[in-house]
């Protein structure tokens, strides 16, 4: 089976598909930003998927197919991240600045997210880690799902 659109997604509207058996295609958040690419269900059925250009990135519950009974959805695993949560927008700017000269991706999140804070997260680099105990800018590690994927920074000077 190849799979040429996204049909919706099971977290927008959870009620509709209450009742489906739910088979999964558990993929790593790096793999969501491929538009082409062979995957595997849970259940050991193979699936093409091939989007078409301008396609977004695939997120967690998105659904790939469906019929009476069944929903083929994708299920993404977490990603091992720091939630940094600077105490003053002085100490967000510093740690941000730090960030981006090693050239890491950050996303960053409000109060009114699941975080319950306003926090900057980025991928678990150890280098991160140390730099952040050093300064002693208060953070967490966690494995989250994360909505959007963390993208490689192309970078030129």
């Amino acid at each position: 089976m190849i799979i040429e659109e996204i049909l919706g997604n099971l977290h927008e509207q959870p009620d509709a598909y209450a009742s489906h058996h739910k088979e999964k295609v558990v993929l790593p958040s790096a793999l969501l930003v491929k538009r082409i690419q062979r995957v595997t269900t849970d259940h050991g059925k193979e699936l093409g998927i091939r989007l078409p250009s301008g396609t977004g990135d695939l997120r967690d519950g998105d659904i790939l197919a469906e019929d009476d009974h069944n929903v083929i959805v994708i299920s993404v695993l977490p990603t091992d991240v720091l939630v940094i949560a600077p105490r003053s927008i002085h100490e967000m700017g510093v740690v941000a600045h730090s960030l981006g000269n090693r050239h890491l991706q950050a996303q960053f999140f409000d109060a009114a997210s699941e975080y319950e804070a306003e926090v900057m997260v980025c991928q678990y680099d150890h280098t991160v880690e140390d730099y952040l105990k050093s300064v002693g800018v208060p953070y967490d590690r966690q494995e989250r799902v994360m909505p959007v994927p963390f993208r490689h920074a192309e970078h030129s000077h």
